[in-house]
């Protein structure tokens, strides 16, 4: 296929914005899309304008106008949506279903990445509600992409280290906490986390790459592959600190749910699945899978020593 001409739809985003830098340091002619509903949010249109100082292209289209994207669809590729799934910022998985809709009608795309970035919701059927909805509405998207017959590779690239490595996998706070950290169970539970930029970097190379094509790629490299409590012995070498740690019971850390907002039901419900449960390593990668390190060892991934030394 050699250098497709790549969409990205969510482009300000906080995956979106690695994903266009990643496409551009890749050489693909990056479009993103400009949507008229960003209105007056002066920051948007700056990181539109950033983009397209770095050699992107801006299209114009709307969710609200179908033909707009229809259009905007049918000057690329590939589609790569990043369109954000979680509750404390906005939840839109389900508009995906338009941009299905106008890559089915378009019918020149030869790779579609729907918004996922996180764990594999074909493995969630029993997860917890009310956070099941995040998979639930994944796998509805993904029904209709493949109803459509429209040739798709799904990112399973687990947890952002920006959320669950800088703060220990605390709930709640961004950087690690100062004197005491929270355990869940007995902090064992193997977990991937991943630098974002990571994240982008084996996204891009996975667009036209046959080996992905109609299959889940998976970002799970081994050095990364770590338990939280390894996470924590990491940080207090680095800090030369050593915490306080509490352990969380599973019952207990479950009934921390009530009482909280929607946002924060569907976050406890979340880290139960991958700090409790192992969800994020607990089964082998079959033959509808591929492991991102593997199909492209030549990418230099951030190891999470490296990653927390910008916290010290």
């Amino acid at each position: 296929m050699g250098k497709g001409k790549v969409l990205v739809v969510g482009g300000t985003g906080y995956i979106g914005r690695k994903i266009v830098k990643a496409s551009l340091a890749e050489g693909h002619e990056t479009y993103v899309l400009q949507r008229p509903e960003i209105g007056l949010d002066i920051e948007k249109l700056q990181t539109l304008l950033s983009f397209k100082r770095q050699g992107a292209r801006l299209i114009e289209g709307s969710f609200n106008d179908p033909k707009s994207l229809v259009e905007a669809v049918k000057q690329v590729d590939v589609v790569i949506c990043t369109m954000s799934g979680v509750h404390f910022r906005s939840h839109n998985l389900l508009l995906q279903l338009k941009l299905v809709d106008a890559i089915k009608q378009a019918g020149n795309v030869k790779r579609f990445l729907p918004s996922e970035f996180g764990m594999d919701p074909a493995l969630m059927g029993h997860a917890l509600e009310p956070g099941r909805v995040t998979f639930d509405e994944k796998m509805v998207v993904r029904k209709a992409i493949e109803e459509a017959n429209i040739p798709f590779t799904y990112v399973v690239a687990n947890c952002f280290a920006g959320y669950f490595a800088g703060n220990l996998s605390q709930l709640e706070r961004l950087t690690p906490p100062k004197d005491k950290v929270f355990l869940y169970g007995d902090g064992n539970t193997k977990v991937v986390y991943m630098d974002e930029d990571d994240v982008a970097t084996y996204t891009i190379k996975a667009i036209d790459d046959p080996r992905t094509l109609n299959k889940t790629l998976y970002i799970r490299p081994p050095d990364n592959i770590l338990t939280q409590s390894q996470l924590i012995q990491k940080w207090e070498t680095l800090s030369s600190k050593n915490l306080q740690k509490i352990s969380i019971s599973a019952d207990d850390f479950l009934a921390s749910m009530k009482g909280l907002d929607l946002a924060g039901q569907v976050g406890v419900g979340h880290f139960y699945h991958i700090f409790y449960e192992g969800c994020l390593t607990n089964f082998e990668i079959g033959e509808g899978g591929e492991e991102a390190s593997k199909l492209y060892p030549q990418v230099e991934y951030t190891r999470m020593e490296d990653y927390l030394k910008i916290y010290v």
